[in-house]
């Protein structure tokens, strides 16, 4: 009776760990021949995933990272597997405000068109400061890929119909933003967590201000994904995450699945500044739908960059 007790026990956290690791796959098999598609933090993990999705269906890739080795590693990857030459690479650093105006700057010179952007780079729960003394996941996470926006949006006007593609968390429901301390640098998981809630108001002001501009916006929660962001972290602290990862995480292809949705198929326009996940819109809680408080944060982030 024991025996038969624990198969049966097993048998059930089998089936419920594989269900909830289950994942909806992008079926949209829409060819984007002529258009160009620029990802932050392509050179790994989701990010690579969605430029070799986008690259199947002929899309011109540029993915864009600070390390040009491991930029230049992920380009043969995502060549030989999408089996198209059509991907480039940019150095960006979204820690530098200087470096987001010149990479800009270059893309603007050498690209004629920009039809999805896709800000998927992210910082996980670090105490650490950019260049420009902003807290490293704040700063990385919504200012660079904010101000990175704003310098970008006139091509993505001009390639009209677009997209901006924004990951996010469902982290974001742990914290609530504090405008008198945007910066907050004290708790990692708190800093994180206000840095995905302002990826997810970034995305609604941006879909409010494109309204007939021929711009959407879309928020993404991948889920929680097994890819390298244990990277950041002590090697005792990965073992540790390693065991929590194998079981309830999901691979970084299945992940990508929401944002390669978001980019070509067409039943998301009708969804413009929504919270995605797994392939169709989700629910967010009331705050997070606060217009007021991204309308706010919108103009706390033009000061705070010195965007004019």
């Amino acid at each position: 009776m024991y025996v038969l007790g624990t198969v049966v026990a097993s048998l059930v956290c089998f089936l419920l760990l594989k269900w909830t690791k289950k994942r909806r796959f992008c079926l949209d098999t829409k060819r984007l021949h002529g258009k160009t598609v620029l990802i932050t933090g392509g050179h790994c993990g989701i990010g690579k995933e969605t430029a070799i999705g986008l690259a199947v269906r002929g899309a011109r890739v540029i993915i864009a990272c600070r390390d040009a080795g491991k930029a230049e590693e992920a380009v043969r990857e995502i060549r030989r597997v999408s089996c198209s030459m059509n991907v480039q690479h940019m150095e960006l650093d979204l820690a530098n405000l200087q470096s987001i105006r010149d990479f800009s700057e270059a893309l603007l010179k050498r690209e004629k068109r920009l039809d999805v952007l896709i800000n998927n780079a992210g910082m996980p729960c670090v105490l650490d400061w950019t260049d420009d003394g902003f807290s490293m996941c704040f700063g990385f996470n919504h200012l660079g890929h904010f101000l990175l926006t704003n310098l970008l949006l006139g091509r993505l006007k001009e390639s009209a119909p677009s997209r901006v593609i924004s990951l996010t968390s469902s982290m974001y429901k742990y914290q609530k933003l504090d405008f008198q301390d945007l910066n907050y640098n004290i708790v990692p998981f708190f800093t994180y967590c206000r840095s995905k809630l302002a990826n997810i108001y970034f995305t609604q002001e941006l879909a409010r201000m494109m309204e007939g501009k021929g711009v959407t916006a879309y928020s993404v929660h991948p889920g929680f994904v097994h890819s390298n962001w244990t990277s950041h972290f002590s090697t005792v602290f990965r073992m540790l995450l390693w065991l929590v990862m194998v079981l309830f995480s999901v691979p970084c292809e299945a992940a990508a699945q929401t944002v390669i949705h978001c980019a070509v198929a067409d039943e998301v326009l009708q969804h413009n500044g929504k919270f995605f996940f797994d392939c169709q819109p989700a629910k967010l809680h009331p705050f997070a739908e606060d217009e007021g408080a991204a309308k706010k944060l919108w103009e706390a982030s033009e000061r705070m960059v010195n965007l004019t």
